[in-house]
C-alpha cells in the first residue's frame, strides 16, 4: 500500500489488479498525530495516474465532508484512572459503576498505561458477559430465534457479526453506548439468523421488533469509540 497526496489530504492507494472498480472508502482516525482526523483509503486496480487525479477531484466535496463529519463527531474521552464510560454515560471512578474497574486499578503504577489498558478492557468484557446475554436471550425468545454460541470480543470497526454457523460475536465495547442502542445491535445480529445480508426485507425484519431501528442506526453509526 503507497501513500499519495491530493492537495494537503493523504491517501493510502491499495493497487489490486483484480479490482474491476476503485473504491474511496473514510473512517474516523483520532490518534494524537491524526492531523486531517480521518484515514482516507482508495483502492484501484492498475490505472494511469491522470485516472486516479480525476477521481480525487470528481470526489474530493464529499470526502472533505466525511473528514469534517468526523471532526465534529470525537468520541467522548475519558481519563483513565478517573473516569469510566459506561451504557452512555461517564461515571467517576470511586462511582459504584466503577468498582470492579477501581479494584483492577489499586496495584497498578499510574504510568503502567498498557496495564491500565488492558484493566479497562477486562472490565469492559466482564461486563458485557454479564448484560449482554441477557439481551441476547430477550430478543432471541421475542423473535422465536435460536443461536448456536454467545461471543464477545473487542473490535475497531464493527459492532457485532453473525455467521452462517449462527454464531453471534458482539463487541465488548458495546458496554460504552447507551441500551437502547444495544438492543439494536443485538436485534440487528440476531435478524441475521433469518436474513445474512442487508436487504430491504433485513431491516424491515429489524423494524418489526424495534419501529424506531432506523434512527437509532444513525446514532449508531455517528459514535466512533
Amino acid at each position: 500500500m503507497n501513500e499519495i497526496f491530493f492537495k494537503e489530504l493523504r491517501i493510502e492507494h491499495s493497487l489490486n489488479p483484480k479490482l474491476k472498480h476503485s473504491y474511496i472508502s473514510i473512517k474516523p482516525n483520532y490518534e494524537p498525530n491524526a492531523a486531517q482526523g480521518a484515514k482516507i483509503v482508495l483502492k484501484t486496480p492498475k490505472v494511469s495516474q491522470k485516472y486516479i487525479d480525476e477521481l480525487l477531484k470528481s470526489r474530493e466535496s464529499w470526502m472533505r465532508k466525511q473528514i469534517l463529519k468526523f471532526q465534529k463527531t470525537k468520541p467522548k474521552e475519558i481519563n483513565f484512572e478517573d473516569e469510566v464510560l459506561l451504557f452512555g454515560e461517564i461515571y467517576s471512578i470511586d462511582s459504584d459503576e466503577a468498582r470492579q474497574l477501581r479494584e483492577k486499578l489499586e496495584n497498578i503504577p499510574i504510568n503502567a498505561a498498557l496495564k491500565i489498558q488492558k484493566s479497562y478492557d477486562l472490565f469492559y468484557l466482564e461486563c458485557a458477559q454479564e448484560y449482554l446475554p441477557k439481551r441476547v436471550e430477550y430478543f432471541a425468545q421475542m423473535m422465536g430465534l435460536e443461536y448456536r454460541a454467545l461471543v464477545f470480543k473487542k473490535f475497531k470497526g464493527k459492532w457485532g457479526s453473525c455467521d452462517s454457523k449462527k454464531i453471534i460475536t458482539l463487541n465488548t465495547q458495546l458496554i460504552k453506548v447507551k441500551k437502547e442502542l444495544i438492543d439494536y445491535v443485538v436485534v440487528h445480529e440476531l435478524a441475521h439468523l433469518v436474513y445474512m445480508n442487508h436487504s430491504k426485507d433485513f431491516h424491515a425484519h429489524v423494524e418489526r421488533f424495534l419501529p424506531y431501528s432506523k434512527e437509532l442506526r444513525k446514532v449508531l453509526k455517528s459514535i466512533h469509540l
